[in-house]
């Protein structure tokens, strides 16, 4: 039987200029920022630009070319596979997104009329993976065929009241037909609640990917839940136009991938851009490369789709798999055209007990006194709060901004789980 968990979730973005040295600011306190939920810092200084038009955001898009995205497209372009963003919403109104969103579902309000995406960072997400390839401008995803499944589980503030919202999104995000979904969310503590919901996506064929998360002074460098859960692709990030690890980015034994995290332009509801960066923005062309594959083999089954990867990844740091940039950088190319032998079963489970079609088990029974670490925003300290439960502390990287300039943005998100007694489950680690 599952414990009930309460949670609070909450975004804070947070400007930053690329490649500069980290100062500590104040939490911007005026309408269109978003506040913490108590008392914190935010990690970064401000970089007002000029607004960028269509045609400059193609040049900003550096990631393509690292990740030889035109060689890419010659093979693959996602045409026929659904991604699951499951995230703050998708405003589908955006030109880079026109015609690529699917009817999704809103679990935080139920109005019709309700904004699609009022934080933004969910239309980035969505536009790094499909963003529209079909005239020379605006912000191209990785897999500019594939179709978004939008999911909303953040409100307006990029919170969240409920730890199950999210395991709700995942279970109808694989019923209605997601065959990639990306998380770029996680927490400290591990929700029994979602890592049934994983095991549910895993038994159904399902990629999953989530972001390592990022540094935040308040919180441990421990890999964030999701993506340390045994079968999901954990994603970390790196520097602009280098093969160095961003200083934001949390790693560790459960990293797998490593991606672009910094100096990416994304699509900025209602029809704008903006400059964004963290691991979070890393994940979607870890989820956008499997669409890839998957519209290219459609028969192929979710753990060859992640072994693949895995053995074509460029490696980078340490010769072989290390703790900083896991297998090395995603190469869409390389997974595309290689020749990997089949494994049918997902290679990063550790296979320590039987689970379901090889993915690993639902989660064990363990303490509940799991430690904290942070999520994927901008670095910020949660308010104290009492009791004997440590908060669960799930992230995604954010945005935001004034109407007449981009900004550099990194987001943080903090949740509070609160368990009602007893146990709670948790999943297996790595290894």
């Amino acid at each position: 039987m599952w414990l009930s968990l309460a949670s609070v979730a909450v975004a804070v973005p947070v400007a930053v200029v690329p490649h500069a040295e980290q100062v500590s600011t104040a939490l911007p306190g005026h309408t269109g920022q978003i506040g913490a939920a108590g008392p914190g810092n935010s990690a970064g200084r401000t970089l007002d630009l000029t607004e960028r038009s269509a045609d400059q955001v193609r040049d900003d898009q550096w990631q393509l070319d690292m990740l030889r995205a035109s060689t890419a497209w010659r093979t693959s372009t996602g045409a026929g596979v659904v991604v699951a963003v499951i995230d703050s919403g998708v405003d589908d109104t955006h030109p880079d997104l026109a015609g690529r969103v699917l009817p999704g579902l809103d679990l935080v309000e139920s109005s019709p009329t309700a904004d699609p995406d009022p934080v933004g960072h969910g239309t980035t997400v969505a536009g790094l993976i499909a963003g529209r390839h079909d005239d020379s401008s605006g912000a191209v995803g990785l897999a500019p065929d594939a179709r978004i499944l939008p999911v909303r589980v953040l409100d307006a503030e990029n919170r969240y009241d409920d730890a199950l919202i999210v395991a709700n999104g995942v279970r109808w995000a694989v019923d209605n037909g997601a065959r990639v979904i990306n998380l770029s969310l996680g927490g400290g503590s591990a929700s029994p609640a979602l890592a049934a919901a994983l095991d549910y996506a895993f038994a159904r064929d399902v990629v999953v990917v989530a972001c390592t998360g990022n540094e935040s002074a308040p919180s441990s460098s421990t890999v964030w839940y999701p993506a340390r859960e045994p079968g999901v692709i954990a994603v970390s990030g790196l520097d602009r136009d280098s093969e160095k690890l961003w200083s934001g980015a949390i790693t560790g034994r459960e990293t797998v991938l490593t991606a672009p995290a910094t100096g990416l332009v994304g699509a900025r509801p209602p029809d704008g851009y903006w400059q964004v960066q963290g691991t979070s923005f890393a994940t979607p062309l870890v989820s956008a490369t499997a669409a890839l594959i998957r519209a290219r083999f459609p028969e192929m089954p979710a753990g060859d789709v992640i072994n693949r990867m895995l053995h074509t990844a460029r490696d980078i740091g340490p010769a072989g798999q290390d703790d900083s940039f896991g297998y090395g950088l995603v190469d869409p190319v390389a997974a595309l055209t290689t020749e990997v032998a089949p494994v049918g079963l997902n290679p990063l489970d550790d296979q320590s007990s039987p689970g379901i079609v090889g993915f690993g088990p639902a989660p064990i029974t363990a303490s509940a006194d799991t430690d904290r670490t942070g999520i994927d925003f901008a670095p910020s300290a949660p308010s104290a709060r009492s009791g004997s439960w440590e908060p669960w502390d799930p992230w995604s990287a954010g945005a935001g901004g004034s109407s007449t300039s981009d900004q550099w943005w990194t987001g943080l998100a903090f949740p509070v789980a609160l368990v009602a007694g007893g146990d709670r489950r948790v999943g297996r680690f790595r290894r």
